[in-house]
């Protein structure tokens, strides 16, 4: 995924283009996500969507190309985006890790039902962004009209693509293993393609601490032996109550 990025960005392709990849896989992963929900929950999301792009047409038309370009080009606003999409992205991380767990049959924590119930954020500023250059490229059309179009099209596509991907994928493994590479390749591209050149999270630079990587080593062999230990002791003496 890395490649593929350093690849679009040796091809000279606009910054903008690779952000609009970034906001289209942003919504796959969200419907993604509503796959793994009941139906009417899914649509219960896309009538919340679908009032959204409604509510904010009196926003969207006040816009212009230029201050979205300049947007799309500003370098605060698009590290401000990356730490975003990396936050997002560890929460569908976490989903995918806690329902494995439930797959295997571990009991679901209270603590992490959030995971369950997170559909996505960062699907709000990406259907604003659709808002404006539908009414960008539709010139002389009622926004009214517009924003209705657009809302029902949201409305139904949310739940219905939920849908279908529980019809392509009916394994909730294959699923998971979807959505966990998806939301990977959503984080990779938020850090490498929305700084526009620049790294959102620049490493010091310094001689190598060999002391301090051995001591992470030391710690890490220590942890894991004990850890090894624990469950050898955990499984005889299970054995022996049996």
């Amino acid at each position: 995924m890395v490649f593929c990025v350093l690849a679009l960005r040796q091809a000279n392709i606009s910054m903008e283009f690779i952000i609009q990849i970034l906001m289209l896989f942003t919504v796959l992963n969200c419907i993604l996500k509503l796959s793994f929900w009941k139906w009417w929950q899914s649509a219960l999301f896309g009538l919340i969507c679908a009032g959204f792009v409604f509510l904010t047409k009196q926003y969207a038309i006040l816009q212009s190309k230029t201050q979205l370009v300049d947007y799309l080009t500003n370098k605060t606003a698009l590290e401000n985006m990356a730490v975003l999409l990396t936050i997002e992205s560890a929460i569908c991380f976490g989903f995918c890790v806690a329902a494995l767990r439930n797959l295997f049959g571990k009991k679901k924590q209270k603590k992490l039902l959030p995971l369950y119930w997170y559909p996505s954020l960062m699907v709000f500023p990406v259907l604003f962004y659709v808002l404006t250059q539908t009414i960008f490229n539709m010139p002389g059309t009622d926004f009214n009209q517009i924003s209705i179009i657009l809302a029902a099209a949201v409305f139904l596509v949310f739940p219905l693509a939920g849908e279908g991907f529980k019809w392509l994928f009916p394994e909730h493994e294959s699923r998971l293993e979807v959505h966990f590479l998806v939301s990977l390749f959503v984080c990779v591209l938020g850090l490498l393609a929305t700084v526009n050149g620049n790294v959102t999270y620049a490493a010091v630079k310094e001689p190598i601490n060999w002391m301090a990587l051995g001591f992470s080593f030391g710690l890490f062999l220590v942890t894991f032996l004990l850890g090894y230990a624990w469950s050898k002791l955990k499984w005889l003496l299970s054995k022996k109550r049996k």
